[in-house]
């Protein structure tokens, strides 16, 4: 009985965990173009046409390497479903994202671009 007791209360504080990432939302319709950062020398952005996507609505990504759904809790948004399942972006603002790697937002930055 005891075991199951502890086992209750595990799922319990994960659930809590979960709940707590920030209310489900979605994004803006549109294509995020992705890029690199440049440097001094050269172009401020290096463009990264694989990694762009485009929202098509009701939870929905289209990219070039396939279609998916995504989920958005708060400020994190998961690919669930498709070619790019797992991938994750933090969001900056409503149409600038940043691709997380290593569970920090790293260098990829995707900008809203209204069709």
């Amino acid at each position: 009985m005891a075991g199951l007791s502890l086992i209750a209360v595990l799922a319990a504080v994960a659930v809590a965990s979960t709940s707590s990432q920030g209310p489900i939302g979605t994004l803006e319709r549109g294509t995020f173009a992705c890029e690199l950062p440049g440097n001094a020398a050269g172009r401020a952005g290096i463009a990264q046409p694989d990694a762009r996507f485009s929202i098509i609505g009701a939870s929905r990504y289209s990219s070039p390497q396939g279609d998916g759904t995504y989920l958005r809790r708060g400020d994190v948004v998961t690919l669930t479903s498709g070619p790019r399942s797992g991938e994750r972006y933090a969001v900056i603002s409503p149409r600038f994202l940043r691709r997380v790697e290593n569970g920090r937002p790293g260098p990829l930055r995707c900008v809203l671009r209204r069709n």
